[in-house]
């Protein structure tokens, strides 16, 4: 005689539409009073038992089990909707960008707990054909931070993604810096053009874009103050950007910058065009104390600003207007002031470095590759021999 299933036991049982056998245990309830039941499914009795099974391992064990169809793709919406807030929305955007233009279409089809560290080498493996190894690197943080987020949710037991390293992609755009002729005939082509105080500042202080579009005139001193103990010359204060709560980049960013006298001049002639603008905005003028602003006193976007920069440029003698942006004129500033001889420890705290380290690593290019300072000093004290 077959012994009766005791209560709680579950049972199997066939489902016509399914057309499959289906394996359920009672677990009792959860903290709501509601059933909890697992259930497994397969074409046979056995296949359905086992799948029971690991179902219920998996429960003792503290992992829930994702439904089936549970993807590579929903994972990462998931992510992207719920777990990236509070960012800076520019995070969001180059992450959402990245996912839905390289993530989600190689690997969105994939089901979650099907997904395998090949898998993910694979892929990284076939953007590194076409990609930097910077983008690369962001990739595969945005697959890690969703898989991370589903396995905390009992989506999925691991996280395949962390075991898997970047491989070495292809070399990014290389930087460039304007030579002394080419930035004197920038110069003169940005003159005349709205974009003039702006280039000069940038090209001349080597402030960052966002340094300078947050930049307001109550942090402008054109005047110095010559009755200080000791007397302070014409300077900027850059202690703010448009980074997500008005921070510089990094604590070094905040600095204060002595105005060259090509810079005081312009930001003079700057300073009375605005307030011709203000007079002709009239109620339409929206007061930001913005130094670079829009027409009507608006804060400019990046996007404004490369657009007149390029327009300001498109005269420039030897100069490819398409070819630069204005983050071009930071890296032509370290450029040449290394090719003044300028230390490289100077250079870093000019343009609010957190140290040498990275103003080699980003601007490698545009530092003096001879270091000179030994030879010259050799120079002076070992007087040239007399010829014989």
């Amino acid at each position: 005689m077959t012994k009766r299933r005791s209560r709680g036991d579950g049972g199997l049982h066939w489902d016509e539409r399914r057309q499959r056998w289906i394996a359920t245990a009672n677990l009792g309830f959860d903290p709501s009073g509601k059933r909890i039941v697992r259930r497994g499914s397969g074409k046979t009795k056995t296949e359905a038992k086992n799948k029971l099974k690991e179902v219920l391992r998996d429960y003792e064990d503290g992992l829930a089990i994702a439904p089936t169809g549970y993807t590579v793709a929903d994972a990462v919406n998931d992510w992207l909707a719920y777990g990236l807030a509070g960012r800076d929305p520019r995070t969001v955007e180059t992450c959402t960008t990245l996912s839905q233009k390289h993530v989600i279409p190689s690997l969105g089809a994939r089901k979650l707990r099907d997904l395998s560290a090949e898998d993910v080498d694979r892929w990284l493996a076939a953007k590194a054909q076409t990609l930097s190894t910077r983008t690369l690197q962001a990739l595969h943080s945005c697959l890690n931070r969703s898989v991370k987020r589903a396995m905390a949710r009992d989506k999925v037991k691991r996280n395949v993604v962390e075991l898997c390293s970047v491989p070495q992609g292809q070399a990014g755009r290389p930087s460039k810096a304007l030579t002394f002729a080419q930035a004197e005939a920038v110069l003169k082509a940005a003159e005349g053009s709205s974009m003039h105080a702006y280039i000069v500042v940038a090209l001349l202080t080597g402030a960052r874009t966002e340094e300078l579009r947050a930049l307001t005139w109550d942090h402008v001193f054109l005047k110095g103050q010559p009755d200080a103990d000791p007397p302070q010359p014409p300077h900027i204060a850059v202690w703010r950007s448009v980074r997500r709560g008005g921070d510089t980049k990094t604590r070094k960013s905040r600095r204060t910058l002595a105005l060259p006298a090509r810079c005081v001049e312009v930001l003079w002639q700057h300073f009375e065009d605005q307030g011709w603008e203000r007079l002709a905005a009239g109620d339409q003028w929206e007061e930001h104390g913005l130094v670079f602003s829009s027409a009507v006193g608006k804060p400019l976007e990046a996007t404004n600003v490369r657009r007149a920069f390029r327009q300001a440029l498109k005269d420039a003698e030897g100069v490819n207007a398409d070819e630069w942006t204005p983050r071009k004129l930071r890296h032509s500033f370290v450029s040449l002031l290394s090719d003044r001889g300028v230390p490289l420890e100077e250079i870093s705290r000019l343009v609010g470095h957190s140290g040498t380290a990275v103003t080699e690593e980003v601007y490698r290019k545009q530092i003096r590759p001879v270091i000179q300072t030994g030879a010259v000093v050799m120079d002076g004290i070992f007087k040239r021999a007399p010829e014989r």
